[in-house]
């Protein structure tokens, strides 16, 4: 797959596209790249022209070192899609991915049409309620981890994992981690991933600064497209009722939870996220 480049707003974004017929964007999350659509890019390239690209302050689009908020990130999309001549597009998100997709759907609605969202919160925290302290212990956590990841990536990357994947299959990528999931990736390969092309710890205080800017409950009423949620029941990043409560806040909205699955269920269950992706933006 060729990577390329898109000068967009003043940096350069890495992207790429597969497959043709009516496009599809994927978003990826916090501190991810990409790549990290894996378990997606290849299938929804067999129905749609299917692109993903690496964020800002991610995999090898350019870093600067300056604020992030969800309208810089926001424009960033529309930039992509006024470069590659792109009028409307499905769009999908997960977790950060899915936030910035939201702040996309209520500021560029004519942009859009169907939307998904995957494993995603309205707001860090209520309107009116501030959202510092929850964000500070986050940003904490995964520096904390970066600094682990440089020095036992295999060790850092489970211990992380143990709360972004359910536990019997945490158990699985413990026991080999060499062992390819689904035919598609391992746990070497996410951690390759991660060691290459990962976040530095500027990345994540960038990162984990644009969370605050994301509360969107006073206007999701507001986006109506058709819209996909996709939960986890046991994601404790995004919890299975932030994105029922998304699902409430949307009129036009289908709500959908994946069992026995956490947050990272786009690589613990890519078949079944698929089949639903692909159903909904065919229907």
């Amino acid at each position: 797959m060729t990577e390329l480049f898109a000068e967009i707003n003043g940096i350069k974004l890495c992207y790429e596209i597969k497959g043709e017929g009516k496009p599809v964007l994927l978003v990826h999350g916090f501190g991810d790249r990409k790549e990290h659509w894996r378990g997606q890019f290849d299938n929804l390239s067999k129905y749609f022209k299917t692109i993903r690209l690496d964020n800002r302050g991610a995999g090898k689009s350019d870093r600067p070192d300056m604020e992030y908020t969800m309208k810089i990130y926001v424009e960033d999309i529309k930039g992509l899609l006024d470069h590659l001549s792109i009028e409307k597009t499905n769009i999908i998100g997960h977790s950060l991915g899915g936030m910035i997709v939201q702040n996309f759907a209520i500021n560029y609605p004519n942009r859009a049409n169907k939307i998904v969202l995957i494993n995603t919160i309205p707001g860090m925290t209520p309107p009116g309620v501030p959202p510092d302290q929850g964000i500070e212990m986050y940003r904490k956590n995964a520096i904390a981890g970066l600094k682990e990841m440089n020095q036992d990536p295999l060790n850092a990357f489970l211990n992380g994992a143990k709360n972004s994947y359910s536990r019997d299959f945490w158990k699985k990528m413990k026991e080999d981690p060499k062992h390819k999931f689904h035919g598609i990736w391992s746990v070497e390969d996410l951690i390759k991933e991660k060691t290459e092309y990962g976040p530095t710890e500027a990345d994540i205080n960038h990162q984990a600064e644009a969370l605050k800017s994301h509360n969107v409950y006073e206007r999701l009423p507001e986006v109506q497209n058709k819209v996909l949620i996709i939960a986890a029941d046991k994601d404790k990043s995004c919890p299975k009722m932030m994105n029922e409560k998304i699902h409430n806040l949307l009129p036009n909205s289908k709500f959908i939870v994946i069992e026995k699955a956490a947050h990272q269920s786009i690589l613990e269950y890519p078949q079944i996220i698929n089949q639903h992706i692909i159903e909904f933006l065919k229907d």
